[in-house]
C-alpha cells in the first residue's frame, strides 16, 4: 500500500495554533493548498487561517448536542437525497452486518436543459472524476434533457481499520467512522494534491477547527503576480474570494488541512496543493461534528475488494497516483488482496482482475458469488472433432 511513516511531529502550524488557543488571541497557521494559483512552477503556497474565539470553539466541541447536528445541504435540489437510505442524512450509510459494501448504484434522468453533469454529481454526493468515469459517453456540460445518468453511489469500504477518518487518495473519497455512532459510516468526495504537490500518505490527526479562515498568498506568488501587472493581496479575508471556503480543520501533519472551497466544481479532482478539499456543505457538516484529536489515515489503495451482504465478492479499481507507482505492482497487489479474502478452493477468474487493473474506472466487478457471471464453457477442440469424424467415416467404409 506504500504507507509511509506515521506523522507525529509538531510543526510551525501546530505550534502557532496551540499558542493561539492558550492565549485566546488571533494566530495564523500554514497550509499547502492553493486554489488561486494553478501553475506547477510556483512554490508551495502558504495559507494563513485566523483562529477566532478559539476557547469558545474548544468548549463547544465537548457539548453532546454538537454531535447530533444534522447535515446542512446548500447545493441546489439536494434536499431530495436526504429522503433516501431510511432518512439518513447526506453521505451517511449503515455499516453492513456482514461484508464491506455500502450504498447502491442507480440512474437519474436529466430534466433541466441547464443542468450539467457536475451539478448532478454535487447533488448526489459524487465527485468530478466519479461522475465522469461512470458516464463516459455523456457531455459534462450539456448532458441534455432525457439523458440517463449513472450515479455510482456504491462503495467498497477501504482496506483500513474502521475508525476516525480514512482518505483513500486514488479513490478521491473520504470515509468517516464516528465514534459516537458505531453503526454508521459517512463518505464524501474530495480533492487531493496534484502530482507536483502530492498529498502525503500516513497517519495523523485533527487538531484545531477554524471558522472563516483567512488566506495569505506567499511572497513569491505576490512577486510573480506583480511582474505580470496583477498585484496580489497580502491577505485574502473570509468571503467568496477565499479559496479555503468557510471551514478549515487543521491536521497535526504540518501545513495540511481539510477545508472547503470557493470552487466546488473541482471537488473530486487532483487539483489542490496537498490539502483535502470538500464541498462546502460537506465540510460544514464534518466541521460541526468531528472531534479534535480524531485519527486521520491518509492511504492510497487504488484496488479495493470486498464482499456484499449476499456473499458476492466485488472489486473496484481506480487510476493509481503517479507518485506512488515506484516499487508497486498493481496486478500482484490485486491478486494478493483477492487471495486474502477467499478460500483456497474458490476459483477466481484472474483475467477479470487483470482487466479491472488495466482499465481502472471505479466500476464494480463481481468475481465470485450470486451476482458473478457464470463461467464461460470450455472451448471445444475442433481438431478432436475432425479426428473423431474421420475415424467414424473410416469405420463406415470398412
Amino acid at each position: 500500500m506504500n504507507i509511509r511513516n506515521t506523522f507525529t511531529l509538531w510543526g510551525p502550524t501546530s505550534l502557532a495554533v496551540l499558542l493561539a488557543a492558550s492565549l485566546a488571541s488571533p494566530a495564523f497557521a500554514q497550509s499547502a493548498d492553493d486554489e488561486q494559483a494553478e501553475s506547477p512552477a510556483q512554490e508551495q503556497v502558504q495559507v494563513q487561517v485566523q483562529v477566532q474565539e478559539q476557547q469558545t470553539q474548544e468548549q463547544s466541541e465537548e457539548a453532546p448536542q454538537q454531535q447530533a447536528q444534522q447535515v446542512s445541504i446548500d447545493a441546489a435540489d439536494s434536499a431530495t437525497q436526504v429522503a433516501s437510505q431510511d432518512e439518513l442524512p447526506r453521505g451517511h450509510f449503515r455499516l453492513p452486518d456482514e461484508g464491506d459494501v455500502i450504498g447502491e448504484r442507480y440512474t437519474v434522468v436529466v430534466e433541466d436543459p441547464k443542468q450539467t453533469l457536475i451539478d448532478i454529481a454535487r447533488r448526489h454526493n459524487i465527485g468530478y472524476e466519479e461522475i465522469r468515469m461512470a458516464n463516459p459517453g455523456v457531455s459534462l456540460w450539456v448532458p441534455g434533457v432525457g439523458t440517463e445518468v449513472v450515479i455510482p453511489a456504491q462503495y467498497i469500504l477501504p482496506p483500513a481499520p474502521r475508525e476516525g477518518v480514512v482518505v483513500n487518495l486514488s479513490e478521491l473519497r473520504l470515509y468517516y467512522y464516528p465514534a459516537d455512532k458505531p453503526g454508521i459510516v459517512e463518505t464524501y468526495p474530495v480533492s487531493v494534491g496534484r502530482e507536483e504537490f502530492a498529498t502525503p500518505v500516513g497517519i495523523t490527526r485533527t487538531t484545531v477547527k477554524v471558522k472563516d479562515p483567512a488566506w495569505a498568498p506567499p511572497a513569491s506568488m505576490r512577486r510573480e503576480a506583480a511582474e505580470r501587472g496583477e498585484p496580489a493581496p497580502s491577505v485574502v479575508p473570509p468571503g467568496p474570494q477565499n479559496p479555503l471556503g468557510e471551514h478549515a480543520i487543521l491536521l497535526a501533519m504540518p501545513s495540511y488541512l481539510i477545508h472547503g472551497t470557493n470552487r466546488p466544481d473541482g471537488v473530486g479532482m487532483r487539483v489542490s496543493r496537498g490539502c483535502i478539499r470538500m464541498y462546502p456543505e460537506d465540510i460544514k457538516s464534518l466541521y460541526e461534528r468531528l472531534p479534535s484529536g480524531t485519527q486521520v489515515n491518509l492511504m492510497d489503495a487504488p484496488f479495493k475488494a470486498g464482499f456484499a451482504a449476499d456473499g458476492t465478492l466485488f472489486v473496484q479499481s481506480f487510476p493509481q497516483l503517479e507518485e506512488n507507482v515506484e516499487g508497486f505492482e498493481p496486478l500482484l497487489n490485486a491478486l494478493e488482496r483477492v487471495t486474502e479474502l477467499t478460500d483456497s478452493d474458490v476459483e477466481i477468474d484472474a483475467e477479470r482482475i487483470q482487466r479491472a487493473v488495466e482499465a481502472p474506472d471505479g466500476q464494480f466487478i463481481a468475481l465470485f458469488g450470486p451476482q458473478a457471471p457464470e463461467p464461460e464453457p470450455e472451448p471445444v477442440e475442433l481438431i478432436d472433432e475432425l479426428k473423431l469424424s474421420a475415424a467414424t467415416d473410416s469405420d463406415k467404409d470398412a
